[in-house]
């Protein structure tokens, strides 16, 4: 791509559409990198023939962003859902294991509420497996910057999971997760060491840690 050049983060939409695709959905997730925690998956579904809203990679996009335009996602989307799985389960299971069940419960929720499951899924970077036999997955490295279903996806699960460590901070104080949304930072280490592993912790996370 030339210097200068934007990305059309419509280009997989419109290749689907050009197919036929009426509906296309777009999954993304929020922490999987954090120490402390759940992992949390959306999906947001989206008519083809209706204006998208702005979205964009959330990762690139402040708090005070990424709120404002939650809500313009949620109202112009035909759909969506939300999987959260908590650190326990992540221990049991393992974090890649754990998205991958926050995506299908993410797929499911926007199934119930669409009534029925989206033929066209736009992933970021993973396959989702045992998803419903007949949906189409396309895996976009770097999806949530790419295209702007996966970038909606990628706001709603972001937005979701930051207000849900806001509230954990009131619950678990001390440890700063409204401020780091308990990703590994200087801080959080030196409350860990203070206070102690915490029951939001992820213990497969902190096995290094003495």
């Amino acid at each position: 791509m030339a210097k200068g050049e934007e990305t059309d983060l419509l280009q997989f939409e419109k290749m689907l559409k050009e197919r036929g695709a009426t509906v296309v959905a777009g999954v993304d997730e929020a922490g999987r990198g954090p120490l402390a925690g759940p992992v949390v998956a959306a999906c947001a579904v989206f008519d083809m023939n209706s204006p998208f809203p702005e979205a964009n990679d959330s990762k690139k996009l402040t708090e005070k962003q990424r709120e404002k335009l939650f809500d313009g996602i949620i109202e112009s989307c035909l759909s969506y859902g939300v999987g959260i799985i908590d650190n326990d389960r992540i221990d049991e299971i393992n974090i890649l294991r754990a998205t991958y069940e926050a995506m299908r419960m993410a797929v499911k929720q926007a199934s119930e509420k669409l009534g029925g499951v989206p033929k066209h899924i736009l992933v970021d970077h993973v396959h989702i497996p045992d998803l419903p036999t007949g949906v189409e997955q396309i895996s976009i490295t770097h999806g949530d910057a790419l295209s702007l279903s996966i970038g909606a996806a990628s706001i709603i699960a972001k937005v979701t999971r930051d207000r849900m460590m806001v509230e954990l901070d009131s619950v678990y104080p001390g440890y700063g997760f409204a401020k780091h949304k308990g990703y590994g930072t200087a801080a959080h280490y030196a409350a860990i060491k203070e206070l102690g592993v915490s029951p939001i912790h992820r213990k497969s996370f902190l096995k290094t840690l003495h």
